[in-house]
């Protein structure tokens, strides 16, 4: 009886902890760390208005990439994620608003990037 007690605590235990990080498809705009802080503190309008030129220059692209959301929230991505942001900024053609669809697990202010796409 105990030892059911304990695989069943461990199972519980271990599904809880799965929660912690959720898949998610994550809409919004594809920013660089270092220029977040004006998405941040001006909205959509400054998200959209951050151009490929810059997200591409030496400094933005040492500082990392990520996503200002839809509802207005910063997720950082992983290195694997930067990687994958970086490519498709100088695959694309688009000059700003870099509208992006990112999918991954999401813990915290992370997103471990799975796919990314740019609109």
């Amino acid at each position: 009886m105990t030892k059911s007690i304990r695989t069943l605590c461990s199972i519980i235990l271990l599904a809880s902890l799965a929660g912690t990080a959720s898949a998610a498809d994550v809409k919004g705009i594809l920013m660089d760390k270092m220029c977040s802080a004006k998405a941040v503190t001006g909205g959509q309008k400054a998200a959209a208005e951050h151009d490929r030129e810059c997200a591409l220059t030496t400094a933005c692209q040492k500082s990392g990439y990520g996503v200002y959301t839809t509802d207005n929230k910063w997720l950082a991505f992983d290195a694997a994620g930067n990687e994958k942001a970086l490519a498709a900024l100088k695959a694309s053609k688009k000059t700003d608003n870099l509208a992006v669809t990112v999918t991954g697990d999401v813990t915290g202010d992370t997103i471990k990037v799975a796919s990314l796409k740019l609109q």
